[in-house]
C-alpha cells in the first residue's frame, strides 16, 4: 500500500511537502545489484537514516514531509526508490518469491555504496516488512527501526483486503491519480494487479509467513507505530511483531490510518526523533 491510497486531502499534504523540501535534498542514481537506484538525500547529522517506501512508493511521493521536516542538525536522511519503482526505472518491477529479501539487500547495499557504515530504518508498508528482513539480515548495521503499516504474514483476511482493491478501474479517480502521474494510466494498472499477486503469493506459505522466521533475528531497539484506523493493516500485525521482536514496543495513535506519517506528521516526526535519540 502506498501513496495512492491517501485520497486527495492525504496527496495535497505530500505534494506540499514536497515542494517545501525539494530545494535542499540532492538526489542522484548509484550502480547497486545490477540496478541504477535512485535516492534523495538531506541533513548533515552523524545518525543516518534510510527511508522505505510503501508498494509502488518512492522517496519523493512517500516520505515529503520527513525528507523536509526531521532534523538536519541530527540526521543524515535518505530516502530511495525500490528497483522498478519511481525513478529505479528500468527495469521494470517484477514480484519473484524473495522480492522483500531484494529489496533489503539492495537497500543495505545502496546505503554502503552512499558510504554509511551504520544507520537506522524507517519503514512504511511494505517498507516496513523491507526493513523487518534487512535488520534480522544485517544486526550489525542496523542502529534502530521504526515500522508502521507493516505484517510479517498474509492471513485470508488480508488476502481478501488486497483483492477488494486489485482492479484499479473500480477506482476513483483521484485514488487513481498520484500513481497514474508517477506510471501513467496502463503502467499503473498493470503494476499494481502484479503486487497484488505478488503479495498474494505469501498466503499459500505456512501460516502465511513473509518473514516471521526473521523476526527472532531483529537485535536492534524497534518502534512499532500503530494507527488504530489504519483499514489495511489489522492490529493483530503490530502484535505479533511487539511479542516475536525482542525487546520491542508499541505506539498506538487513536486517530492513525495507513498514512499517519503524512497526516501527523509532526506528532510523528517527533516520536521518530525522540526514539531514534534516546
Amino acid at each position: 500500500m502506498a501513496l495512492f491510497l491517501l485520497g486527495r486531502r492525504g496527496f495535497q499534504r505530500a505534494m506540499t511537502a514536497i515542494r517545501q523540501y525539494c530545494t535542499s535534498v540532492a538526489s542522484g542514481k548509484k550502480p547497486v545489484n545490477g540496478v541504477n537506484l535512485y535516492y534523495e538525500q538531506t541533513g548533515r547529522g552523524k545518525h543516518a537514516v534510510l527511508l522505505l517506501p510503501g508498494a509502488l512508493g518512492s522517496a519523493k511521493t512517500d516520505f515529503g514531509a520527513q525528507l523536509k521536516s526531521l532534523s538536519k542538525e541530527r540526521f543524515t536522511v535518505v530516502g530511495w526508490d525500490p528497483r522498478g519503482y519511481g525513478q529505479s526505472r528500468p527495469p521494470d518491477r517484477d514480484f519473484p518469491p524473495d522480492f522483500f529479501e531484494r529489496d533489503a539487500k539492495d537497500a543495505v547495499d545502496l546505503m554502503k555504496t552512499l558510504g554509511f557504515s551504520k544507520f537506522s530504518l524507517l519503514g512504511w508498508s511494505d517498507g516496513g516488512i523491507t526493513a523487518l528482513v534487512a535488520a534480522a539480515r544485517n544486526p550489525d548495521l542496523i542502529k534502530k527501526m521504526v515500522v508502521w503499516g507493516a505484517n510479517a504474514f498474509v492471513s485470508q483476511h488480508d488476502l481478501k483486503l488486497y483483492n477488494e482493491v486489485r482492479d484499479v478501474s473500480k477506482w476513483s479517480a483521484r485514488m487513481r491519480q498520484p500513481m497514474e502521474e508517477v506510471y501513467g494510466e496502463q503502467v499503473f494498472a498493470k503494476l499494481w494487479e502484479a503486487w497484488v499477486d505478488g503479495i498474494a503469493q505469501f498466503a499459500h506459505r505456512p501460516e502465511g509467513s513473509i518473514c516471521m522466521e526473521l523476526l527472532p533475528l531483529i537485535s536492534c531497539p524497534t518502534l512499532i507505530i500503530h494507527g488504530e484506523k489504519d483499514p489495511m493493516v489489522p492490529i493483530l500485525h503490530p502484535e505479533y511483531l511487539l511479542k516475536h521482536i525482542k525487546g520491542s514496543r508499541v505506539h498506538l495513535m487513536a486517530e492513525g490510518k495507513h498514512n499517519l506519517h503524512l497526516r501527523y506528521a509532526d506528532e510523528f516526526n517527533k516520536l521518530v526523533e525522540d526514539f531514534l535519540e534516546e
